[in-house]
């Protein structure tokens, strides 16, 4: 993947750029890319993308939590949000990550807090709530509280990161829990991760296809790849699938004409949707994951007046520098 991608994910854990841009984060345009900083906004934001026949996967943004308190507030945050959800009648959803609901701080304490979180979507829908996964060590704790949630609650689900040796056997084992597919954004080792963009991409390509053919629950195929779009679109007329069960997703404000064009088409489309101020570390591992991106949100975010304003070109690097420069001055 090259020292771009090595270079976002170094950039996505530093603890300074991610304060400075909380700080700066909307001088720099990133509502193009965070619905909303708040519950109201983002609910608007949600009633949008469903007058276009999509819905939504809601992700309460945050990193770096290390206390129990940072941590209760995170989880009180996302039952607000599944509550305004259910109250405002919108299609959507909540995604949520264990490290932000105490996973770093205590992993019974982050079991209970997931089973709050859990009941309460239940109460208010049986709505869904998708565990995402992070990094490799955190992926594995991961799957194991949702080995012991999976049998008491049906309204959960997790991802399947592609780029990953073990992906094809968690296919085969959560074959009857709903799935997002994601080729993976985070910095791994060649003992466990493949390394080249090309060996994700074919395993990422098998994983859905595996999945399509031998799954009866919701698969989300999470992707900008237009190539692997209609490669995944191809299979599934081929092979007759129940396109109910087929979801497509991206992330909120990146390609939103293709988004809308593939629901247009008749197919299921779910928009993943972060609100809040602490955007940065999940911005750059989306660059990350795919430095393409810039090329896809450049434009909206660095205007003229932006680049006025900041003193800077328009690209991730140069913005993510103009980060560390404010974040010096203070």
């Amino acid at each position: 993947m090259g020292l771009t991608r090595d270079f976002f994910i170094m950039l996505s854990e530093n603890q300074t750029l991610n304060a400075a841009a909380k700080r700066y984060g909307l001088a720099l345009g990133a509502n193009k890319v965070v619905a909303g900083v708040d519950i109201p906004s983002t609910i608007e934001a949600i009633k949008v993308l469903n007058s276009k026949g999509i819905t939504a996967t809601v992700d309460n943004l945050g990193e770096f939590v290390f206390s129990k308190e940072e941590a209760t507030k995170a989880k009180e945050e996302i039952i607000a949000m599944i509550k305004a959800i259910d109250n405002a009648g919108v299609k959507a959803h909540m995604s949520i990550k264990l490290t932000q609901i105490g996973l770093d701080v205590d992993k019974e304490f982050c079991y209970e807090n997931v089973r709050e979180i859990l009941m309460a979507a239940y109460q208010h829908g049986n709505m869904h709530i998708n565990m995402d996964t992070e990094d490799y060590n955190h992926t594995v704790q991961t799957f194991e509280i949702l080995d012991r949630l999976k049998g008491e609650f049906k309204n959960v689900g997790t991802v399947i990161q592609a780029y990953l040796f073990r992906a094809t056997d968690e296919i085969e084992k959560y074959k009857d829990v709903r799935l997002r597919l994601v080729k993976g954004a985070y910095k791994e080792s060649p003992e466990v991760a493949y390394q080249t963009k090309e060996d994700i991409d074919e395993n990422y390509i098998k994983l859905i296809e595996q999945r399509l053919l031998n799954s009866k629950a919701m698969t989300s195929i999470a992707t900008h790849d237009h190539n692997i779009i209609n490669h995944v679109k191809k299979f599934i007329n081929q092979h007759n699938l129940n396109k109910d069960l087929i979801e497509f997703q991206m992330l909120y404000g990146f390609r939103t004409e293709l988004q809308e064009e593939i629901a247009k088409q008749g197919y299921q489309f779910c928009v993943y949707v972060p609100f809040g101020q602490d955007w940065y570390g999940y911005f750059v591992r989306r660059l990350a994951e795919r430095p393409q991106n810039l090329q896809l949100v450049t434009k909206s975010i660095f205007t003229p007046q932006v680049n006025k304003n900041l003193a800077i070109g328009a690209g991730a690097v140069a913005a993510v520098s103009a980060l560390a420069l404010l974040a010096k001055r203070k």
